[in-house]
């Protein structure tokens, strides 16, 4: 395992119940950051974390498709912690809207959507950036997608969307707030082994996945966390607003 010293970092950690959240979660700890660990539903995982964890990891439930509960989600991390470091902006959803389907059920995935993948992200980092700027620095990553490259299928075009939408965000805040000593990343996964990517497998096959990549395996989120540790330590500052591609040679730009 890659060794990061993360000693002295407090870092907000969004949808860190389930996938590549929680293998993160983990990864962070493991390198002695302190984590608040956000959750929706989960709570049972959530708590298993901090169980694990006591003195350094929290968890926090909040639905982020309700502006108030994110409003308070930030405002109850920073009560308990009293510093952030590190916002990771990684809770998504990845749901299926047709353009075969009924415009008005289209348009309500297309909104739960937003709401969550780019809404809250955008509030989140208003929140974040007035409180980096308080205490004189910070770090974003974001949790991107190879699909605002690439491109999505017809059933995913919200989901696209909003990560082509987080990631113009995250590229703003990095050229906006270098000076303020505020940096910002952005990871680009591809199909990763989780939850979330499982409902998709289920549907169109393994190997449907597997013809597209250039690697034998899935992406896991332990193939991510290294990655993002660095991110979140400081040792890739001079690369803020930059994009890394994690997608096993899925897609190569």
């Amino acid at each position: 395992m890659t060794k990061i010293d993360l000693t002295d970092k407090t870092i907000l950690l969004t949808g860190a119940s389930d996938g590549i959240g929680k293998g993160l979660a983990s990864y962070l700890l493991k390198m002695g950051a302190k984590v608040a660990v956000h959750y929706n539903s989960n709570k049972a995982s959530a708590d298993s974390l901090v169980a694990k964890y006591q003195t350094r990891a929290k968890a926090f439930q909040a639905d982020l498709s309700q502006e108030k509960e994110v409003f308070l989600l930030f405002e109850r991390v920073v009560k308990h912690f009293e510093k952030i470091d590190v916002v990771i902006l990684n809770a998504g959803v990845f749901l299926s809207h047709s353009s075969r389907s009924d415009p008005k059920d289209w348009l309500a995935v297309w909104k739960k959507t937003m709401a969550i993948n780019l809404d809250s992200v955008g509030l989140l980092t208003k929140l974040g950036l007035d409180h980096f700027l308080k205490v004189g620095e910070g770090r974003f990553v974001y949790i991107g997608s190879r699909a605002v490259f690439r491109g999505e299928t017809e059933e995913y075009l919200a989901y696209a969307a909003s990560k082509g939408g987080l990631t113009s965000l995250a590229r703003s805040v990095a050229r906006s707030f270098g000076k303020q000593n505020i940096k910002s990343f952005i990871v680009s996964p591809g199909f990763t082994r989780t939850q979330m990517a499982e409902s998709f497998i289920k549907t169109y096959g393994e190997e449907r996945v597997l013809n597209e990549i250039a690697l034998n395996s899935l992406t896991t989120p332990e193939d991510l966390a290294p990655l993002i540790g660095l991110m979140c330590s400081g040792g890739m500052d001079h690369a803020t607003g930059a994009t890394i591609d994690v997608n096993a040679g899925s897609h190569i730009r």
